[in-house]
């Protein structure tokens, strides 16, 4: 049950990756403009991949054990370029939608972001006091 915890918040991020992948593209246009509300600089969805694949490196980095240390960092950018793949080779199969090589460039500099920000030793002494905090 804790590990099942512990990747909860990656397995919700990724099914929330994968309905937005799923959508149609002038359904996924729809949705700029709520997006823009919270982000003005968005022009498009490539700042949209910045972001969901920066959250999902942090949710499995989050998933993975202490121990590993920067192991469990390049584990969670590898796991996060991967399920970027993944995710534009589903996209080929959504109407109005392609994969896009750019998409992929944008999941892995989110996902190395997430982790260099990480290591900071301000956020990681905060992130550290946080799950250690939380006991599954």
């Amino acid at each position: 049950m804790k590990l099942l915890l512990r990747w909860l918040p990656a397995i919700l991020c990724m099914g929330l990756i994968f309905w937005f992948s799923h959508q149609p593209g002038n359904d996924l246009n729809s949705w700029l403009p709520f997006f823009q509300t919270w982000f003005p600089a968005m022009e498009s969805f490539n700042w949209g991949h910045f972001i969901a694949y920066f959250v999902l490196c942090l949710t499995f980095y989050w998933a993975l054990p202490l121990h590993m240390g920067y192991r469990a960092k390049l584990l969670a950018i590898l796991l996060s370029i991967l399920y970027g793949l993944t995710d534009e080779y589903h996209q080929q199969f959504v109407a109005g939608r392609m994969s896009d090589w750019q998409d992929i460039r944008n999941d892995a500099i989110g996902a190395v972001l997430a982790m260099i920000v990480i290591s900071v030793p301000a956020v990681q002494r905060i992130y550290l006091r946080i799950r250690n905090g939380i006991n599954y």
